[in-house]
């Protein structure tokens, strides 16, 4: 199974959370300014591809950009998958349920992060 890690990521730009899928070789990841067990949906920035290696890392990163520390970890189900819409079912020991990313039309690293904990509904 495809595993996600979620970072909190102290960095000069502020506080943010990094949610991060495994997607082949590399990792999906966009940036969250909240936790992503908040109850409200929230808009993500689209990152970069990050290297597997963050699936187990913690710790200062290079060139001044601030530390990361795991906040959750585990694996997803990949639910549906389009060029603007990502569904996931993920089991950590955090975050059980639904995360869904919808691209906002205005910008393509824009996004609208939501999550539903397993037994509720959306």
């Amino acid at each position: 199974m495809p595993r996600f890690v979620v970072l909190r990521h102290e960095s000069p730009r502020g506080l943010h959370w990094d949610f991060m899928l495994e997607m082949g070789t590399a990792l999906a990841t966009w940036a969250l300014p909240e936790p992503p067990d908040a109850t409200a949906a929230m808009l993500a920035e689209a990152l970069a591809d990050h290297r597997l290696a963050y699936l187990d890392y913690e710790g200062p990163i290079s060139g001044g950009r601030g530390s990361v520390t795991r906040w959750d970890r585990g694996t997803y189900v990949l639910g549906r998958r389009t060029d603007t819409e990502l569904v996931v079912t993920l089991d950590g020991a955090r975050l059980a349920g639904t995360a869904a990313l919808e691209q906002l039309p205005d910008d393509p690293n824009r996004w609208r992060f939501s999550y539903t904990p397993r037994g509720k509904k959306r």
